[in-house]
């Protein structure tokens, strides 16, 4: 079953390497991923794809990359653009 979901990465993050380090994942586990907004609190991104995939992804972004804590994760059916 394929999930188009919207996440929000919240806690302390360097967007410069907490991006690059979702855009990789995404791309190790074959998901489209949509770039939202991203500050020193929170990063806002959509992924598309099978549904345990997308789950690894969130596994994935919630205990990395190292500088980044991320101290709660959202998500939500991705029904709006970022």
């Amino acid at each position: 079953m394929t999930e188009d979901i919207q996440f929000a990465f919240i806690g302390e993050i360097v967007c410069e390497s907490f991006i690059e380090f979702a855009r990789h994942r995404a791309a190790r586990l074959d998901l489209a991923l949509v770039v939202g907004a991203c500050n020193d609190g929170c990063a806002t991104m959509r992924v598309t794809g099978q549904e345990a995939l997308v789950d690894m992804f969130e596994m994935a972004c919630s205990l990395g990359p190292s500088d980044c804590v991320i101290r709660e994760v959202t998500r939500a059916g991705a029904w709006n653009e970022i």
